[in-house]
């Protein structure tokens, strides 16, 4: 694998200058998930929610000419600070995961040239919505960490 590749992928896959995914919502405390420690304006699920439909909606656009993306801002938000559900955190985190995958397999595969622009876009390349995923993701896992460091 190329080294821009293999970065994009370290990036996006390990835990170096910031707490990854999983680390994060390990064992996430269930009677902290729907709440808002004071003055965040953000519960724990809110987060999970953005960050799954936001990492979807990224990568949806850059391999779907046919994706519309949702309302902005609403859309990409829960309408709840609770969880629907007892099986919605864990479901949420499935997804997430799994479009994670599709990102890195994305970030990964080397027919892909990552300069291109997205035929259907208006410019983007490959490689901003790969990087826009890995700083999106990041900005808002040290968010949900906080909310979390904030209750216990």
């Amino acid at each position: 694998m190329d080294p821009l590749r293999q970065h994009l992928v370290n990036l996006l896959t390990r835990d170096e200058a910031h707490a990854g995914f999983d680390s994060t919502v390990k064992n996430f405390p269930r009677a902290l998930r729907g709440t808002k420690p004071h003055g965040v304006p953000h519960s724990a699920w809110e987060l999970l929610e953005h960050l799954r439909i936001a990492q979807w909606d990224i990568l949806e656009f850059s391999r779907d000419p046919q994706h519309e993306s949702p309302e902005f801002p609403t859309g990409y938000w829960p309408p709840s600070p609770e969880p629907p559900g007892d099986d919605a955190w864990d479901a949420s985190v499935e997804k997430f995961r799994a479009d994670h995958a599709a990102v890195v397999a994305m970030a990964s595969d080397e027919s892909l040239d990552l300069y291109a622009k997205i035929p259907h876009g208006s410019g983007q390349t490959y490689l901003r919505e790969l990087l826009l995923v890995a700083d999106h993701n990041a900005y808002h896992l040290g968010q949900l960490m906080l909310v979390r460091k904030l209750q216990e």
